[in-house]
């Protein structure tokens, strides 16, 4: 019997190498935990049909002396990632019947070190939510507490992970989407330097703001699956090459506090306890902690939401019902348009398409869109200035914990709000971390988060290490 809750990816391969079980046995311990757990929390869409032939090839690895670290270790894909010959729906009715036809640059890097992809999992239709509730098949549930919400778009990778239906996944971060759904689920999550992890094959929501990350049960293996992505692709356009990716800032020993960020209202009570213990945690192993001044940043979730409407107006305009997807007929071409969308979307994509065209429209454009970019690189050189005097900003991952069904769906600005302490990362384009830190007085995960300078990526996962004391 394998034991799932303690498996890491490091014991799996040794275990493996060892042959106290195969690749095939492990997929099938997976395999069987989604089927008695699934039909609860549906954290998968589909569970792929090809599970037991990937890790039939895996078990070929290991034996021709070709394996690597990740080869057999079975994981979960966002309903958003491209893998050839198989539907990709973003949760979307109007995709359900989309088969991709070729395969993203992330699954691509991980077929080839043998990994097994057991499904794909569900998430806010075309990743626009922080809930998992905008899925346009059902929301699924947080394995922690059913009655709460995993978060949000990545919360079927959280799931999956949380329930022991995976053993690493990959989520996409768009304001928050890996961090959230990881601090809700009491995982690790982490979203890249942008631009380090290849988008080609990700469907685009916001294209300027989106990042593929890993969601997984500790530090040692986000980074492990995070490494093996990691890399540079002359098919995506803001990769950065190899030789760009310098990092080599001296340690200040300082952590950052933007406490211009901080205010009463809205902060649950164990959220702020939580957050001050993880600060004492750094100064018990020899960090300052230091106020910082992040004044243009506190309104990064008031650009976020100028640009991002924008960019998914824009990315939006592909799905007509003329190329692919769901196709309604009509006597015109307009009606082909209306009736297909009118069937194929839901309520918040059609309110952030809307929300971007006018923020794209004439006479509008000056005052909000190009603005809200004049403000994203004023956000850039604010965090540039603060990682002169620290090595890390820290904050909750959100201000709030887990919570019920259909709390935050009747108001969505509150359901935005969920998004206050991620979005600057986005904006920035800098890489941040959540990881699982305390819980609070209904046993609720919380979730701490820090944020580096580009490309410290390395050094954020040694930051959270004293966290998760791992």
């Amino acid at each position: 019997m394998i034991d799932l809750t303690t498996l890491t990816i490091k014991k799996a391969h040794q275990a493996m190498k060892n042959g106290d079980f195969d690749a095939v046995d492990l997929a099938q311990a997976y395999l069987d935990e989604i089927e008695r757990k699934n039909g609860t929390i549906y954290a998968y869409i589909e569970v792929y049909g090809d599970v037991i032939e990937q890790a039939k090839k895996a078990d070929k690895m290991f034996k021709d002396g070709i394996a690597t670290e990740l080869t057999g270790i079975p994981m979960a894909l966002k309903d958003n990632m491209l893998r050839q010959g198989f539907t990709m729906s973003s949760s979307s009715k109007i995709l359900e019947n989309y088969k991709a036809t070729y395969n993203g640059t992330v699954v691509r890097l991980l077929e080839e070190q043998g990994a097994v992809f057991l499904g794909r999992t569900n998430m806010d239709e075309f990743a626009m939510g922080s809930s998992t509730e905008n899925s346009a098949y059902k929301a699924t549930k947080n394995p922690i507490d059913i009655t709460k919400v995993p978060g949000g778009s990545s919360g079927g990778s959280a799931a999956a992970v949380a329930m022991n239906g995976a053993l690493v996944a990959l989520g996409s971060d768009t304001g928050g989407s890996i961090r959230q759904p990881a601090s809700f689920c009491g995982l690790v999550g982490f979203k890249p330097t942008y631009g380090t992890v290849s988008r080609y094959g990700l469907t685009a929501m916001a294209s300027s703001l989106d990042q593929i990350g890993p969601l997984a049960k500790n530090i040692e293996d986000a980074e492990i699956l995070w490494k093996a992505i990691e890399k540079y692709d002359p098919m995506e356009a803001t990769s950065f090459k190899t030789e760009e990716r310098i990092f080599s800032k001296q340690k200040t020993m300082k952590i950052g506090v933007p406490k211009d960020w901080f205010t009463d209202e809205g902060l649950d009570d164990d959220i702020k306890k939580s957050f001050k213990d993880a600060c004492d945690e750094f100064e018990k192993n020899g960090y300052e902690i230091m106020n910082v001044a992040l004044p243009i940043s506190k309104h990064s979730l008031a650009i976020y939401y100028i640009i991002q409407p924008a960019e998914v107006s824009s990315n939006m305009a592909r799905l007509d019902g003329v190329r692919y997807g769901v196709r309604k007929e009509g006597t015109t071409l307009l009606d082909l348009y209306e009736n297909s969308r009118g069937e194929g979307l839901g309520a918040e994509v059609r309110r952030r398409i809307l929300l971007g065209t006018f923020t794209l429209s004439h006479g509008h454009y000056d005052a909000y869109y190009a603005q809200a970019m004049k403000a994203t690189e004023l956000v850039k050189e604010e965090f540039e200035k603060i990682f002169t005097l620290c090595d890390a900003v820290i904050t909750p991952t959100s201000p709030f914990p887990p919570f019920e069904f259909g709390e935050r769906m009747a108001n969505p600005l509150s359901m935005y709000m969920s998004d206050l302490f991620t979005v600057p990362a986005n904006i920035a384009g800098i890489p941040a971390l959540s990881v699982p830190f305390g819980v609070d007085s209904k046993k609720l995960p919380i979730g701490i988060q820090l944020m580096g300078p580009n490309f410290s990526d390395s050094r954020l996962f040694e930051l959270g290490r004293i966290l998760t004391k791992e």
